[in-house]
């Protein structure tokens, strides 16, 4: 049986967690053994093409390039790394959506407490969309960030991303995408959505371990960034008082991770 875990329960929470298959598991227990026989490092050093498939899978999966990716601890960790990267002045304007997921909110909030941004709403449509109309009116000068989530954590609403992503490049506004519920059920092509960032967990519809998730940041944006937080993985120490960030998504990643869990994210392939 390709999951175990459906001979035992009827799982309705796939919205948190789904049930892995058994290639999840057994990937993420064999590279836990050959830590335990060989230690951490020679395991990932004997693990690094499979680990670079990863990256190669989840680009495949947006329609993106494997420079474009940066992996995660989760998709919480993910989406704060790019936004807390973005500047912000005091009267620039964050537009997001009435559906939007709370811990994003709390991340708005703070960021306009810090920086003198505004945070604004915009309305919905007769079907609880985010009103597109309403949006494409809001926009001007000071909009500095529309983020939404995709797909609320409960109920069935889908927002118009590819719409909201059109007025954004329009705009030239950079399109932030929380795609935690929408990554494994819809199809999420980054050059169709014309976003910016976009981010997503592995446990959920994709079947991957706890504690995984990913980031996609396109070029265009990264050219503008300088990440909230460094170490020796996303830049170089060059000289004593040098440093050079990595020119790729890598930027938003830190050098210590799972791997046994990344090795256990679920494939384009096995979704």
């Amino acid at each position: 049986m390709e999951t175990p875990g459906c001979a035992e329960v009827v799982h309705l929470d796939n919205a948190g967690a789904a049930l892995p298959p058994a290639v999840v598991t057994d990937t993420v227990m064999a590279h836990l053994r050959a830590e335990a026989l060989h230690g951490g490092y020679r395991a990932a050093a004997e693990a690094a093409p499979r680990l670079a498939m990863v990256r190669a899978s989840i680009a495949a999966l947006l329609n993106a390039d494997s420079r474009d990716i940066a992996l995660a601890d989760s998709a919480t960790r993910a989406w704060q790394a790019v936004f807390y990267a973005l500047p912000f002045e005091p009267g620039d304007r964050i537009l997001t959506c009435r559906a939007e997921y709370a811990s994003n909110v709390i991340a708005y909030l703070q960021v306009a407490e810090r920086t003198g941004a505004r945070v604004e709403v915009v309305g919905d449509d007769a079907d609880g969309q985010l009103d597109v109309k309403d949006l494409r009116r809001r926009i001007d000068e000071r909009v500095r960030l529309i983020a939404i989530t995709h797909v609320p954590t409960q109920g069935g609403l889908i927002n118009p991303a590819e719409e909201v992503g059109k007025i954004a490049e329009d705009a030239g506004v950079p399109f932030l995408l929380d795609a935690c519920q929408s990554a494994g059920q819809l199809d999420l092509d980054v050059e169709r959505l014309c976003c910016d960032a976009l981010s997503a967990p592995g446990r959920k519809y994709l079947r991957g371990p706890r504690g995984t998730g990913f980031l996609y940041v396109r070029p265009r944006l990264r050219e503008r960034l300088k990440p909230a937080v460094l170490d020796l993985h996303s830049a170089t120490w060059t000289a004593p008082n040098q440093y050079q960030v990595q020119e790729t998504a890598q930027m938003f990643e830190t050098w210590e991770s799972n791997v046994a869990a990344v090795l256990g994210r679920v494939s384009k392939d096995h979704v």
